[in-house]
């Protein structure tokens, strides 16, 4: 049987009308003071919710976790209810949502930690770049405090708190966000992991926070409602590693005896807001796909246009396509797939914090604004 992006896909329990998901996107728009999402968070979601699956913004689980301003947590009883009016939205309207599980780790600034103190990391090494902060200006990052051995297993605690926090708001299921730099993945790459404790050294203890994370979330909602991101050939944060290819099937070996619902890989070709060619051909997702068991699926995100997706479908290389300044600019994706319409143009000034401008004020087909 021929498989496309609209034929539906099994997904643990829950049942996909179609392939075509909608991929993590910081938008930087929480209500202040508190990282609560709102009745504008609401309705973006909701205008998207014909996506496959929805896969919230990345959603810090931590106070310490916030690496960009006016992002939405999932640390507080208060940002729960918030994503409430969202999963309540996103339902009523057909759709099915994950939570995203956030630490950016070294890629925040004192001037988002409560009391200003240093971002943590796994080694007192900086990562280079800049953090938006409340001042609404840029800031360099700093070199933040290598964590104590006895700390790590507090920040896999908020994890799993995080995780219960999401299920009484009422996702459907949750993501780990180890990818793009942030502290998962700063622990497992070699360039920002300079420990020699438990969680340092092999690729087997630069993966132990990470599968401790998957466990601890696991363990609030079974393996069949989480799913995990990884972006083997990153290198946005100043993470890197010599054997890349090495760690990444390691880690994904792993991850596939948990049998999660999917994994969700960004594609090399995708370097921070730019396509690139110069990548390693191994780090391509469909190089992992034997690695995995059961029925966990392969989700595919970066890049990716009608024509790129149809592809990776029909050739059996993923399961499912992500995609992310698409969906930004056409609320209704899947019915301009569907339907091989034009798409909007999407203004990438406003991807980043704002107003409803750019966020919710995108036409869909009949021209409204829904």
């Amino acid at each position: 049987m021929s498989v496309d992006l609209f034929t539906p896909l099994t997904l643990g329990p829950l049942t996909l009308p179609n392939r075509v998901f909608m991929a993590p996107l910081t938008r930087m728009r929480a209500t202040m003071p508190g990282n609560v999402p709102g009745e504008l968070n609401a309705l973006y979601y909701r205008q998207r919710a014909t996506a496959g699956l929805i896969i919230t913004e990345a959603t810090p689980v931590s106070p310490y976790g916030h690496g960009y301003y006016k992002t939405p947590g999932i640390h507080t009883e208060a940002q729960a209810e918030g994503w409430q009016l969202v999963t309540r939205a996103v339902h009523e309207a057909g759709g099915r949502i994950f939570c995203q599980l956030w630490h950016v780790g070294r890629q925040s600034h004192p001037d988002l930690q409560p009391g200003g103190v240093l971002p943590v990391a796994p080694s007192a090494l900086a990562s280079g770049g800049e953090s938006p902060v409340p001042s609404g200006i840029m800031k360099p990052r700093v070199v933040p405090r290598a964590l104590e051995t006895d700390e790590v297993p507090g920040i896999v605690e908020e994890f799993r708190r995080g995780a219960t926090l999401a299920k009484a708001a009422g996702f459907d299921g949750v993501e780990v966000h180890g990818a793009n730099g942030y502290l998962l993945e700063q622990f497992l790459l070699a360039g920002s992991n300079q420990r020699t404790d438990r969680y340092g050294g092999s690729v087997e203890k630069r993966a132990r926070f990470y599968l401790e994370v998957v466990a601890a979330v696991t363990a609030v909602w079974g393996r069949d409602r989480v799913g995990a991101r990884l972006s083997p050939a990153n290198t946005y944060g100043g993470v890197d590693d010599p054997d890349r290819w090495g760690v990444f099937s390691y880690l994904v070996g792993e991850l596939a005896r948990f049998q999660l619902a999917y994994l969700h890989f960004v594609e090399p070709r995708v370097a921070g807001h730019t396509e690139r060619t110069d990548y390693d051909q191994r780090l391509l997702s469909r190089n992992f796909r034997p690695f995995l068991t059961g029925d966990t699926r392969l989700v595919s995100a970066g890049g990716h246009d009608y024509t790129s997706a149809a592809r990776a479908i029909g050739d059996g290389e993923a399961d499912a396509v992500a995609f992310g300044r698409l969906f930004i600019s056409n609320p209704d994706l899947v019915q301009r797939f569907q339907g091989r319409n034009p798409l909007n143009r999407y203004d990438r000034a406003t991807f980043y914090g704002g107003t409803e401008v750019g966020y919710t004020d995108y036409p869909a087909l009949n021209n409204s604004v829904t």
